[in-house]
This record gives structure tokens, C-alpha cells and sequence, in this order.
């Protein structure tokens, strides 16, 4: 029987996922993102799960995409095709991370190179093991990163720090990683770093939390008064959850909320 390389466990109203490919440095493969895309399709509107925790098995997160299998793929010197197709299929399931309406928090350690750090980038949080390495360090092979490696982080750091990063393909620590905002927290130990922002998370309204993390990453570029009416209207959808009515009621009787994300 083969190693499963995606594996799940649930934790009260986490999912952890973990990448269990650790006698290859959790190389990314087609099998590892199929894996990935098949476990967040199940979720998306699997009501037991508020955040999903994403790990790497052994010495560290991922080394990045395995070169045996880009090698099989037969990409170097194909048809620009073969190449756009094969990339947009990697772009769909990252992209698939990211439209989720749930918290995605990748929880890190060792290191996390290349196309690794192009998926990690998908998720909403980032918590490092103090001392892990970050590195998008494709121009030094020939290419670029091509699954939001460019896009994200250049949203993310904007295009000072996007081009110091990818174009000197050098690695930075965790502390670097934080300081320029790459990664929320560094802590001694990133899976109880994780649960704990996770923990913070599920006390609120799922409904609001997948929505206001919906508006953020749909609404950053807008101009204000765009931003502003969508805002107005999610608030008109939510108004009419029975969760609102519960977090008001709770406010009023001076008790905790207990959400259903209904």
C-alpha cells in the first residue's frame, strides 16, 4: 500500500492537515496537491470545521516542488500549452486555499522554499518556528515562481520587498520573516502557536469571520467607496443570521455566544 501523503485529523473545530512526506523533505508533488485540493473541496461546507491548520511532517514544512516530477512532466522545452495548463491546474487548487471561506492557518517550521512558500501564501495566517528559513529561490534555477509567488507576495509585501526576495532568491530567518511581515508570530513552537489563534478565531461568528476574510481579499484593491458598499453589503446578508441575533443576546446577558454559523 502507498504512504499517504495528505493527512487529516480533527481537533474540536480545527481540521490539521499534514503534509507526510518527510523522507523527501515534504517535496511537493502532483499527488501532495491533489491531496491538498480534495481536502479543502471536502470542507468547504463541512459546518464541523471553523479553521483548518496546515503542518509539515519531520525536520521541516516543505523543501518545495519535487524536480523528479517536474522533470516526468515533461515541461522543460514542451509547448507553452503544456506548460500553462499544467500551471493553471497548481494556480486553481492554491486559489482554492485561499477563496475558502474558513481560516487557513499554516503552521511552519525547519524551512519552506520555493514553491512552498507559494502555497503557504494561500493561507490567512503564518506562524514560524523560531530559526525557520524562507526562500523563493526559482530564479536561481531558470524560471519564476508561477502559482502566485509573484502575485501574492507582491500583494502581500508590495514590490520593494517582492523583488528583493525573488529576484536575489535569498533566504531570510523567521524574525525577517515577521519583520517584514512574511509571517504573523515566530514562537517556540508553531503547532501550539497555531491552535491557540485558532482557539481566538472559532469564539467568533464563523459566518462573519468567512466573510470579513472574503471582503479583505476581494476588496484590497478597490477604490474606498467601492470597498465601503460591499461592505454594506455583507452586513446586509449577516443581519439575517440567527448568529447575530445570538451575539447580541449574549452581549446583553453578559455570557459567552455560542455560534452555529447559522
Amino acid at each position: 500500500m502507498s504512504k499517504e501523503l495528505v493527512l487529516t485529523e480533527r481537533d474540536g473545530l480545527n481540521l490539521i492537515v499534514t503534509i507526510n512526506r518527510n523522507e523527501k523533505r515534504n517535496a511537493l508533488n502532483e499527488e501532495i496537491m491533489h491531496g491538498l485540493r480534495d481536502v479543502f473541496e471536502g470542507i468547504k461546507t463541512d459546518s464541523k470545521v471553523r479553521c483548518t491548520i496546515v503542518r509539515g511532517e519531520g525536520k521541516g514544512f516543505s523543501a518545495g516542488i519535487d524536480f523528479n516530477f517536474l522533470a516526468n512532466l515533461g515541461l522543460v522545452g514542451g509547448s507553452g500549452d503544456l506548460v500553462r495548463s499544467k500551471i493553471a491546474e497548481a494556480q486553481l487548487i492554491i486559489s482554492l486555499i485561499t477563496d475558502i471561506e474558513k481560516p487557513v492557518i499554516y503552521a511552519i517550521h525547519g524551512f519552506c522554499y520555493g514553491m512552498a512558500l507559494e502555497v503557504v501564501l494561500s493561507g490567512d495566517f503564518r506562524i514560524a518556528r523560531k530559526g525557520t528559513e524562507f526562500g523563493i529561490q526559482e530564479v536561481a534555477v531558470g524560471f519564476i515562481p508561477d502559482v502566485g509567488g509573484i502575485a501574492r507576495l507582491t500583494g502581500l509585501l508590495g514590490p520593494i520587498k517582492a523583488k528583493e526576495l525573488i529576484m536575489t532568491a535569498k533566504v531570510i530567518d523567521a524574525d525577517q520573516a515577521k519583520e517584514i511581515q512574511l509571517v504573523n508570530d515566530v514562537v517556540e513552537d508553531e503547532m501550539e502557536g497555531a491552535l491557540a489563534l485558532a482557539s481566538q478565531l472559532n469564539k467568533n461568528a464563523p459566518l462573519a469571520v468567512g466573510l470579513a476574510k472574503k471582503l479583505i481579499n476581494r476588496g484590497q484593491h478597490m477604490d474606498t467607496r467601492s470597498f465601503l458598499e460591499l461592505e454594506a453589503i455583507g452586513q446586509s446578508t449577516l443581519m439575517h443570521t440567527n448568529d447575530v441575533k445570538e451575539g447580541i443576546t449574549a452581549k446583553l446577558e453578559k455570557r459567552e455566544a455560542n455560534f452555529k454559523g447559522e
